[in-house]
């Protein structure tokens, strides 16, 4: 495991405890997918509204303390501002605020709908005939919505090549609409397919760096609560629990045994 993404997920640990908040194994599985994004694109953390950055939207908005972490590891903000998650009045919810955080460029968090920014955002952009690029980060459960599908189909039909996705196969579908092999999924509503280990940050970012004539789909193969054993074994069971101080010890134990 890289070393930033270790410590990334020991934040997000930590701000779990002390908030509260937080859906852990959902954070734990895009650290490297959002870590590796933020490690390619264009953007400038000094001035996050320059005009010539590429734009990431994380469509699956419940895992905001991972973008919150990657941001303030990038510069975006000071990581202590991140300890507010979840609290009142906070700028840091558990589901992101466009207006609230900097570099945080959509509100998202109602599943299926980042997607339909992120290809309205790609088409804006195809027509003022600008070379950014648009990422977005769709969670498989996420998936079983059809205005993912709508979307992707709009997106190849406008022939988006300006925009990439990349769907966390984290195995979330496995209690709702079963989606087997999603790389022929994506094929046939016409996008070229990329397949990745999705906890691998050089691998990431060479896929992203490629670019096609057509929109692009990155298969992350990731695992929920990739980290902790404790996660991967019982990612339900964890998926919107908090650690008390006993389980925050056991996991950071985890953490550190895991191999850099």
């Amino acid at each position: 495991m890289n070393k930033w993404c270790k410590e990334i997920r020991k934040q997000i640990l930590d701000i779990s405890r002390k908030s509260g908040h937080g859906h852990i194994p959902s954070c734990f599985s895009v650290v490297e997918i959002v870590y590796a994004i933020y490690g390619t694109i264009k953007h400038n953390p000094k001035l996050p509204s320059w005009q010539e950055r590429d734009i990431f939207i994380l469509s699956k908005g419940h895992a905001s303390l991972a973008h919150y972490c990657v941001l303030a590891k990038f510069g975006y903000f000071d990581l202590k501002k991140v300890y507010s998650f979840g609290g009142f009045m906070s700028d840091f919810g558990c589901h992101a605020d466009r207006f609230k955080v900097s570099g945080v460029e959509a509100s998202t968090g109602s599943l299926g709908h980042g997607i339909g920014l992120a290809v309205g955002i790609a088409l804006g952009l195809k027509i003022q005939k600008s070379e950014r690029r648009v990422y977005v980060v769709i969670g498989d459960g996420e998936s079983n919505e059809g205005s993912v599908w709508e979307a992707i189909m709009v997106a190849t039909s406008l022939k988006l090549n300006n925009l990439t996705i990349i769907y966390d196969n984290n195995m979330s579908h496995s209690r709702g609409l079963q989606i087997v092999n999603p790389a022929e999924k994506f094929a046939a509503f016409g996008c070229e397919i990329r397949e990745a280990d999705g906890h691998d940050i050089d691998i990431l970012k060479s896929e992203i760096l490629r670019k096609a004539n057509a929109v692009i789909a990155i298969i992350a193969h990731t695992k929920k609560g990739f980290g902790c054993n404790t996660f991967v074994s019982s990612p339900y069971e964890w998926h919107r629990k908090s650690p008390n101080e006993k389980e925050f010890e056991q996991l950071m134990k985890e953490l550190d045994e895991e191999a850099i």
